[in-house]
């Protein structure tokens, strides 16, 4: 074993030698130690890590979190959080004040809606928008602990993870942590709050309130989905649209999605349509798509049926239409879907509504973070891209090329949950790579890639392409895009690695420096043979 690690050190010797970018990392961002500076600058001081938050790829320093729940942050630690990020992030993230809840429009306390905002204000243009929002429902604790941890990744990673940067600077995410704050504190307390706090329905009771998610102006109160009792769980209260928590919401919603379908309950939003609106709860494992106000299928059923079982595939949650178990009439993701034309979900976390910290940290986190990243990159066409390759795997390794850069990928049109009903796969027929500019942007050149194995005739592909060097600049760092296609034409989301160009076009790999070692090696050998001989 030892002679192995001292050939290995003199492979890489020689290789430094023979091409010392290559063992510098000149395909990657070879600065580690200034990216870790970075990160620690965009996110500030930290106190030291309090109970289990070590555990978390990105724990809120300094957070408690609710009492025997040290997973979830409360809303005030929440708010404190991200509104110190946006401030020392200007360039990426916005804090924003949407509306007030309940309490707040009767002078009682209570608190403001806030949203996260997440984009580079230096890219011009209008950008797709992914939308999440969670705790709608008070009592489900992971949607929060969900959604601030992808705040945090987006954060943290910005500049650092090609992916995360190329999606803040042409997309839009915005992110509303409380729907329903004032029903959030009671929850923190212990108690099995869902609804909002107003006191005018079921007064005085711990039941007093109205369900926010069967509130909102899409098919209200139309088809046995809510109830007309106030002390009900899924009291829709008065009229449409009555509470200031759902005011909030859809007026916000109006103003960052653009109108996309018509007024009829069977107007098709156009394939063409940009946008995607989650709505987080607990629980049940579900991937849910409108529409839930009875058994009417959405004019854009199939392509919501795509992207959902996309969604599920990285949790192995069931995709189902959102009336497939019972009908929720007022909910916000018909609105979302029926009053813009916005591919609009709801997911359903995890085994309960106060789902242990080990579950949430073992099992929802590394499921859902994919799944959300996933909804971030198809916003730009949620109708279109889901049916296509998911390309992902990216990597740059050193070979012996002069002149060109080896790039490697894999293209998979088999991602989708088939738990419930199997979604139709195709070949992987292209790929191709863009240096700098993503497809989308005019002035963008297509290079193609290879399928690995010599051909395009399978579901998953593994694709290898060759960057010319020629035309890049040494030292300068360069974001490249992947994308896939199908059999079918449907081009799959983009994905992305940093490359940085190296001061020399020879590389080798770690196989050629250890064979021309050994060569070196035996002539050096035979050279004292001959000497001790001569």
């Amino acid at each position: 074993m030892k002679i192995r690690f001292v050939h290995i050190g003199f492979g890489l010797l020689l290789l430094s030698l023979l091409n010392p970018a290559a063992v510098a990392g000149q395909v990657l961002d070879d600065s580690l130690t200034e990216n870790e500076k970075i990160k620690r600058e965009r996110i500030g001081p930290q106190a030291p890590p309090t109970k289990d938050e070590s555990a978390y790829p990105f724990p809120m320093r300094g957070v408690s979190g609710i009492p025997g729940f040290s997973c979830y942050p409360t809303v005030e630690e929440t708010f404190t959080t991200f509104q110190t990020l946006a401030s020392n992030n200007p360039g990426i993230a916005q804090w924003i004040d949407i509306g007030d809840s309940w309490l707040k429009t009767q002078a009682s306390g209570g608190y403001d809606l806030n949203v996260l905002k997440l984009t580079n204000t230096s890219v011009a243009g209008t950008k797709p928008v992914l939308f999440l929002m969670s705790s709608l429902h008070a009592r489900e604790y992971s949607p929060v602990g969900l959604t601030t941890q992808f705040a945090l990744y987006l954060i943290t990673e910005y500049g650092t993870d090609a992916d995360v940067t190329w999606l803040l600077d042409y997309h839009e995410i915005h992110i509303l942590f409380y729907a329903n704050p004032d029903g959030r504190k009671h929850a923190e307390a212990g108690l099995l709050w869902r609804k909002n706090v107003n006191n005018n329905y079921c007064a005085g009771t711990d039941s007093r309130g109205v369900d926010l998610n069967r509130n909102f102006p899409f098919q209200w109160n139309c088809c046995g989905g809510s109830s007309g009792s106030e002390c009900s769980n899924t009291y829709h209260g008065p009229s449409a649209n009555s509470e200031p928590e759902t005011m909030a919401v859809t007026s916000y919603l109006q103003t960052i999605f653009p109108d996309q379908r018509g007024p009829g309950i069977n107007d098709a939003a156009p394939t063409d349509s940009t946008g995607v609106f989650i709505d987080i709860h607990a629980y049940g494992n579900l991937v849910l798509w409108p529409y839930g106000f009875d058994t009417t299928l959405a004019p854009n059923n199939t392509a919501l049926q795509t992207l959902g079982r996309k969604f599920a595939w990285y949790s192995n949650y069931s995709p189902e239409k959102a009336s497939q178990s019972f009908n929720t009439d007022g909910a916000s993701d018909d609105f979302a879907y029926g009053d813009l034309g916005v591919a609009a979900f709801t997911f359903e976390l995890g085994t309960g509504f106060f789902e242990n910290c080990s579950y949430f940290t073992l099992k929802i986190l590394p499921d859902m973070l994919p799944a959300l990243l996933e909804a971030a990159k198809v916003a730009r066409a949620p109708y279109m891209q889901p049916a296509g390759p998911t390309s992902s795997s990216l990597t740059l390794p050193s070979s012996f090329n002069p002149g060109f850069q080896k790039l490697t990928a894999s293209a998979d049109d088999t991602q989708y949950s088939n738990v419930n009903g199997t979604e139709p796969t195709q070949n992987v027929a292209a790929a191709e790579f863009y240096i700098d500019i993503p497809p989308w942007e005019g002035g963008a050149i297509p290079n193609a890639m290879t399928a690995t194995d010599g051909g395009f005739d399978a579901t998953t592909e593994g694709l290898t392409g060759f960057i010319d060097l020629s035309a890049l600049t040494p030292g300068q760092q360069y974001t490249i895009f992947v994308r896939a296609q199908d059999s079918n034409g449907n081009w799959g989301s983009v994905s992305a690695i940093f490359f940085t160009r190296g001061s020399t076009p020879l590389r080798l790999s770690p196989l050629w420096s250890l064979t021309i070692l050994t060569l070196l090696l035996l002539l050096l050998g035979r050279n004292a043979f001959n000497k001790s001989t001569s």
